[in-house]
């Protein structure tokens, strides 16, 4: 049997003299908060996937609707099978790959250019959930990438991306500036016209 829910009684807002509620700076995340407090945690939030048969063009208009920088990339069963970030769709790669397919870069699809899940690392939920800020920040810096997945382990050698850490969205929850990144944030027509010179 469905449950009917009654609408809120809403309050009219004219004549009221409002403000934005102030992020209570006692909560503030620091170097020492848990590392969980970071993790963008995946059985909340949805997942921003997309599949390897889509273009560079599409992936990147994707990130841009999502707000993400990581994209994971996944089967038509769910399965992920690798990710691919701005990095890789604006560095270099995607250049030499076009030259060599006589392509623009945005019409690529993902499978050339994504890493694939064999050669993606992950932090265990088990270490996450023992582990700080800092930690995460140090993991990050050592593998020189913006983003780190998170792995919770099953049974059977299966496992499932449980969640991801952010640079830039770290730095902001430190209320930080933004981390330097190796990330090139050109756009698409710049490196059209890079190679058509």
């Amino acid at each position: 049997m469905n449950r009917e829910f009654e609408p809120l009684p809403q309050a009219r807002l004219a004549g009221l003299h409002c403000e934005v509620a102030r992020t209570d700076l006692s909560r503030k995340v620091t170097r020492n908060s848990p590392a969980i407090e970071v993790m963008t945690d995946l059985t909340r939030i949805p997942a921003a996937t997309i599949v390897a048969e889509t273009s560079l063009g599409d992936a990147n208009r994707a990130m841009m609707l999502r707000g993400v920088r990581l994209l994971l990339v996944t089967d038509s069963r769910h399965v992920v099978t690798g990710v691919i970030s701005v990095a890789d769709l604006l560095g270099e790669h995607p250049v030499r790959i076009a030259r060599e397919h006589g392509l623009p870069p945005a019409e690529l699809m993902v499978a050339k250019v994504m890493t694939p899940l064999e050669r993606t690392e992950a932090v265990e939920l088990d270490e996450v959930m023992r582990a700080d800020v800092g930690h995460v920040l140090a993991t990050l810096k050592r593998s020189g990438r913006q983003h780190a997945l998170v792995l919770e382990r099953a049974e059977g050698g299966r496992g499932t991306i449980r969640g991801i850490f952010s640079a830039s969205q770290i730095a902001r929850q430190l209320g930080e500036s933004q981390p330097s990144t190796t990330e090139i944030a050109r756009s698409f027509a710049e490196i059209e016209a890079a190679i058509s010179t």
